[in-house]
């Protein structure tokens, strides 16, 4: 791509993240509809799991292809083609007529989100250097942030706004306008490079799909379905035979990628030498420990708010909204300061995802008491929000900073996808302990035990970002 003029980075910046903030309103809106979804669709409690896990699923397996189709092919092209595809599917699922055709849609969302993720943090890596990039990263904090949090609120909104037969939809719908505002900035405002080849030859094209390493996409994608499917579906023996086996494919794409870099250095989806950069590789672990955690954090929340305290969809949303301020408020902030203070605030950060888990355990042990009350939860989430603002900006820019250039996409697609498939695990683990033991005891109990894993996996994080932290005062 071309240099952009400095007067154009927000421009740039508000067409990338307009559809970003669009497909983390997919995962986040839907928790709230899915009652809604039961009641208007018929859905059986399997197609309630599928309307969750089918996004994830196909936002995770299609991620590392997509870097690396970016960085062959352009990543502005493959950009426009995500937010295309996700706004299509958007409108699909809207109109669906079926639990069966909801979930085909919710696929393909999952499917576009995969195309257009990997090219935000590659356009960023590519475009904006030194403080701009933490900047931008900031920014991009932020949208994340809102995504995650206001989707709960604006869905609680709509289903306020009509029964359940017809409100469910406005939520699916709500990315719709968007994402067509979004795909219109993103033409006329990201640079086209110099060297697009919109007019290709069939030959290039082919060599093109050659230096995808389609072997290699085959072989994570079919590791990363065995891995994720028992979470979603087969929890059973069979299911742990699958992640056996998901476990061993991913061990063949290795050896794949590897025997793949002896032959030519640029042949692989994934060069595994990223794993070598310590900045890389300890930075995107506190990132992956964190949103192992962090949304299971906010599905808990929501189900615990409406079924054991009694209150509405709109209140399970609002309880968020805090969160939200904060993070909108902090996070551009804290991107133009991670030059000078990111591993300090990566530690603040993922110490404030510990208060905030260990609070949640606090609100569960009050409940039922005379100073019960929503607030206790409301105070966790909050400082679960500082948490977020601290620990995206600085931990996704101190993992990029060493990363080339050209396979920056690529990278992306890593750390995304690893995010993608512990956020999968996390949402069905800690909701599972929520769950079996609300079913044993009560719901203050699973509120309790959910928020016990949720405060061992912030722990891991902290460790994490203390070791980076560390390192990088070394060095």
């Amino acid at each position: 791509m071309t240099e952009p003029a400095a007067a154009p980075d927000r421009r740039v910046l508000a067409a990338l993240m307009l559809p970003m903030f669009g497909s983390l309103l997919s995962i986040s809106s839907v928790m709230v509809a899915l009652p809604a979804i039961e009641e208007g669709l018929g859905a059986t409690p399997s197609d309630l799991q599928w309307v969750l896990s089918g996004y994830a699923l196909a936002f995770g397996v299609g991620m590392v292809p997509a870097g690396r189709a970016g960085d062959i092919w352009g990543r502005r092209r493959m950009f426009l083609m995500g937010v295309a595809v996700f706004g299509c599917a958007s409108l699909g699922a809207a109109l669906a007529p079926s639990p069966l055709v909801l979930n085909l849609m919710r696929f393909i969302m999952g499917f576009g989100s995969s195309l257009l993720v990997p090219q935000v943090i590659g356009i960023i890596q590519q475009l904006f250097t030194g403080a701009a990039r933490g900047r931008a990263y900031g920014m991009m904090s932020t949208v994340i942030g809102l995504g995650l949090a206001l989707g709960p609120l604006l869905a609680g909104v709509l289903l306020e706004l009509g029964d359940d037969h017809f409100a469910w939809r406005l939520v699916m719908a709500v990315n719709v306008p968007v994402v067509a505002v979004a795909l219109v900035l993103a033409y006329l405002w990201l640079p086209v490079p110099a060297g697009d080849a919109s007019g290709s030859s069939s030959e290039q094209q082919l060599r093109g799909i050659a230096r995808l390493d389609p072997v290699g996409a085959l072989l994570l994608t079919g590791s990363i379905l065995l891995i994720l499917l028992p979470f979603i579906q087969f929890q059973s023996p069979a299911g742990v035979a699958l992640a056996l086996a998901g476990l061993g494919l991913l061990g063949v794409w290795v050896l794949w990628e590897r025997r793949m870099a002896q032959r030519n250095p640029a042949a692989p989806m994934v060069d595994l030498r990223l794993f070598a950069i310590p900045s890389f590789t300890w930075n995107s672990s506190v990132l992956i420990l964190y949103f192992a955690g962090m949304p299971a954090m906010g599905a808990v929340v929501a189900v615990y708010v409406q079924q054991g305290m009694g209150h509405s969809a709109l209140v399970a949303g609002l309880v968020t909204l805090p969160s939200a301020v904060l993070v909108m408020a902090l996070s551009t902030q804290v991107g133009r300061r991670v030059e000078r203070l990111g591993p300090r605030m990566m530690v603040a950060g993922t110490t404030a995802a510990v208060v905030s888990a260990a609070a949640l355990m606090g609100a569960a042990l009050l409940m039922g008491t005379p100073v019960s009350s929503v607030w206790w939860i409301v105070a966790g989430m909050t400082i679960n929000g500082l948490a977020q603002a601290l620990i995206i900006p600085s931990a996704q820019t101190l993992s990029m900073q060493e990363v080339p250039e050209h396979v920056a996409g690529a990278s992306a697609g890593v750390t995304q996808t690893a995010q993608r498939i512990v956020t999968a695990i996390g949402l069905a683990g800690v909701t599972g302990v929520y769950y079996a033991v609300a079913a044993a005891r009560d719901q203050e109990a699973g509120l309790l035990a959910a928020a016990a894993a949720l405060t061992a996996l912030m722990t891991a994080a902290l460790l994490a970002a203390a070791f980076a932290a560390r390192r990088a005062s070394r060095t």
